[in-house]
C-alpha cells in the first residue's frame, strides 16, 4: 500500500491526503462508488428501492446470527443471511401471491425485529450501534484488498449478464421468449446487490446504504438520454458524490457516510431541476 499512498500524495495537493486513514477511505470510496452506481441502475429500473432498504436493515439479523453462532467476524453471517434473504424474497415475489412491496415489507419487518431482539437481550445492542451509521475512516488495507476483489468479480459478472438483465427489466415474458433464463438472471443480480450492500454496511451504515444505491442512479436517470449514458452517468455521479462527500466530511468534521449521502441528494435535486428546465 505504501506505493499507492505515495502516488496519492503526489497526485492530490490537499492536506487531507497526509493521513493514512483518509488515503484508505479515498481508495475505498473509489471502489465502492462504481459498484453502487452500476447496481443502482437496475435497482431503479426494477423499482427495487424498498428491496435494497430491506437488505440493509436485515444486516442486523445477520449480525445477530453471527453472535448466536459465536463468529468473531459477523461479516460472514451478514453475507450468508443477506444472500439467502434476497433469493427467498425474489422467489416469493416471482410467485405473485402478493404485491412486491407487501412481500418485501413483511420480510424486512420480521428480519429487523428478530435482529433487534437478539442483539438487545441483556442490553448488549450498544456494541453493534456502529453499524447504524458506519465509519469509512476505519477501513483497513486488508479490507480494501477484499473490496477490490469484490469490485472485479461484480464487474465481470455484470458484463456477462448486462444485456440479459436489461431485457428482463423491460419485459420478463419477452426475455423468456428470447431464451433468457429469467429466474437465474434475477437471482444473480439480487445476490450481487446483497453482497455489495452487506459488505459496505460497516463503512456506510445500514441507515444510509439504500440512499447510496438509489440516488446516483435516480440522478442519472434525470439526465441520461440512452442506456449507455444512464449507466456511465450513474457511475460518474456516484464517484463524484462519494469523493466530494468524503473530502467535505474531513473539513467540516462530520460523519463521512451522512455527508456522502447528502452530496448524493444534492446531485439528484440538481439533475431533477436541470431536467425540468
Amino acid at each position: 500500500m505504501e506505493a499507492v499512498y505515495a502516488v496519492l500524495e503526489k497526485l492530490i495537493p490537499f492536506s487531507f491526503i497526509e493521513h493514512d486513514f483518509m488515503k484508505n477511505a479515498l481508495i475505498a470510496v473509489v471502489l465502492i462508488a462504481p459498484l453502487f452506481g452500476v447496481l443502482g441502475t437496475m435497482a431503479v429500473n426494477n423499482s427495487m428501492a424498498f428491496f435494497s432498504d430491506a437488505l440493509g436493515h436485515s444486516a442486523l439479523t445477520g449480525i445477530a446470527l453471527g453472535v448466536l453462532f459465536g463468529l468473531k467476524n459477523q461479516l460472514v453471517s451478514m453475507l450468508a443471511f443477506g444472500v439467502l434473504l434476497s433469493l427467498f424474497i425474489t422467489k416469493v415475489k416471482r410467485a405473485k401471491t402478493a404485491s412486491a412491496d407487501t412481500i418485501i415489507g413483511v420480510f424486512s419487518s420480521a428480519a429487523v425485529a428478530l435482529g433487534l431482539f437478539i442483539l438487545s437481550v441483556g442490553g448488549g445492542f450498544n456494541r453493534y450501534s456502529q453499524y447504524l451509521i458506519g465509519d469509512i475512516l476505519s477501513i483497513t488495507p486488508l479490507e480494501i484488498v477484499m473490496l477490490a476483489v469484490v469490485f472485479v468479480v461484480v464487474f465481470v459478472v455484470w458484463a456477462l449478464i448486462w444485456n440479459k438483465l436489461l431485457l428482463v427489466s423491460i419485459n420478463t415474458d419477452l426475455a423468456a421468449s428470447r431464451g433468457v433464463r429469467v429466474a437465474l438472471v434475477e437471482n444473480v443480480f439480487v445476490v450481487l446487490v446483497a453482497v455489495v450492500v452487506m459488505l459496505s454496511i460497516k463503512w456506510i451504515g445500514l441507515l444510509l446504504i439504500n440512499s447510496l444505491l438509489i440516488l446516483p442512479a435516480a440522478a442519472s436517470r434525470n439526465i441520461a438520454k440512452n442506456t449507455k449514458q444512464y449507466l456511465a452517468c450513474s457511475v460518474l455521479l456516484a464517484l463524484f458524490s462519494c469523493v466530494a462527500g468524503l473530502v467535505l466530511s474531513y473539513y467540516v468534521n462530520a460523519s463521512a457516510g451522512s455527508t456522502i449521502v447528502l452530496v448524493c441528494a444534492g446531485v439528484f435535486f440538481a439533475t431533477y431541476f436541470f431536467r425540468k428546465k
